[in-house]
C-alpha cells in the first residue's frame, strides 16, 4: 500500500469515476453564473451541456480563486488518514491556485512536522494537467516514493503537449484573451486560431488557421511532429471539448489513422473552470513528446 496520497484540483478535467479509479483526491474550484456561487464538481451539479448553453444563452460566468483555508482544511483532512501528501496544481500560468496551494502547505506544515507535503506546478490544465496526474497515479502504482515522483514530474511536466483551437472567439473576446477587431476579422474569415501551452505554463497564441477543417487537420499535424516517435507514438492521448462533441470526434478519427499505436483516446468536457473562459467550441489535444521549449512559431 502507498504511504502517501496523490491530489489535484478539479481544473484536470476528468471525471469523478476517473479520478475515484486511479485513487487520487481532488479540491473543488469556484465559479459563478449569473451571480450565483457554485463549486466546479466535475459536472455533478450542472452538465457541460447545461453550461454551455446557459453561456450562449447570456449567462455571466466568473471563477475565482479557491482559498488558502480552504486548502488548509483539505490537506489537514487527508493528513488524518495517516499518509503524506503530493498535491499537483493546475500551472501558475494561469492561475494563483497553485501559490495558494503552497502558502497552505506552508501554514499547515507547522501542525505537522513530521509529515511531508509537496506541492508540485503541473504548468498544465484542462485534462493535459488531468493526463499528467493519470501518468504520476500510474507511476505510484509502479512503486515511486513520493520523492521519485516529485522528481519525475518536475522532469517530464514539459513532455505534456497542450494544443488548442476554438471555432467560436465570442467568449474570448468577452474575457480580454482576443480583441474585439481580432474576433469580429476571425468570425468574418472563419479563422480558428490554433494556441498551445508553452514552457511557463501559458496559453499562447501559435497561428491562424482558417476552416474547420484545416484547423483539426493542423492540430494532429502538431501531434505527428512532437508527439514521441512521431507517428509510432504509443502513449495515452486525451482530448477535452466545450460542447462541440463533433469537433473533437473529428480529431479522434486523424489520430487513430496517424497513430496506429495509439489504443484508445479518452475524449472528457471541459469543466466549469477553464470553460468560464473558453466558452463552447473549444477543442483540446494532449499527449506526450519532445520537451514543449522547442515548439516553433510559424
Amino acid at each position: 500500500m502507498s504511504d502517501y496520497i496523490i491530489s489535484c484540483s478539479t481544473p484536470v478535467d476528468l471525471s469523478a469515476s476517473h479520478l475515484k479509479e486511479i485513487d487520487v483526491r481532488y479540491i473543488k474550484f469556484h465559479y459563478s453564473l449569473d451571480g450565483k456561487e457554485m463549486l466546479d464538481d466535475l459536472g455533478q451539479t450542472i452538465s457541460s451541456d447545461d453550461f454551455y448553453t446557459a453561456m450562449l444563452n447570456g449567462a455571466d460566468t466568473k471563477t475565482s480563486q479557491i482559498p488558502v483555508g480552504e486548502y488548509i482544511d483539505f490537506f489537514r483532512e487527508l493528513l488524518s488518514e495517516g499518509k503524506d501528501i503530493l498535491h499537483i496544481e493546475l500551472s501558475s500560468g494561469i492561475s494563483g491556485a497553485y501559490r495558494s496551494a503552497v502558502n497552505a502547505q506552508k501554514m499547515i506544515a507547522e501542525e505537522y512536522p513530521d509529515r511531508k507535503i509537496i506541492v508540485v506546478d503541473s504548468l498544465a490544465a484542462s485534462s493535459g494537467y488531468g493526463l499528467l496526474v493519470d501518468y504520476a497515479a500510474a507511476k505510484r502504482t509502479e512503486g515511486l516514493t513520493i520523492d521519485e515522483l516529485n522528481e519525475w514530474l518536475v522532469s517530464h511536466r514539459l513532455n505534456l503537449h497542450h494544443w488548442f483551437f476554438s471555432t467560436d472567439l465570442t467568449f474570448y473576446v468577452k474575457g480580454g484573451r482576443v480583441s474585439k477587431a481580432a474576433g469580429f476579422v476571425g468570425g468574418v474569415l472563419n479563422i480558428c486560431p490554433l494556441l498551445y501551452v508553452n514552457e511557463e505554463g501559458k496559453l499562447t497564441p501559435h497561428s491562424k488557421v482558417r476552416t474547420k477543417n484545416r484547423v483539426i487537420a493542423k492540430i494532429v499535424d502538431q501531434m505527428m511532429a512532437y508527439a514521441d516517435g512521431g507517428t509510432e507514438y504509443d502513449g495515452k492521448c486525451y482530448i477535452s471539448q466545450s460542447m462541440c462533441i463533433d469537433d473533437a470526434n473529428a480529431v479522434v478519427s486523424r489520430i487513430k489513422e496517424n497513430f496506429p499505436n495509439v489504443k484508445d483516446v479518452l475524449v472528457n468536457n471541459i469543466g466549469t473552470t477553464i470553460g468560464s473562459h473558453t466558452g463552447p467550441g473549444t477543442v483540446a489535444l494532449f499527449f506526450m513528446g519532445e520537451d514543449r521549449t522547442g515548439v516553433e512559431l510559424p
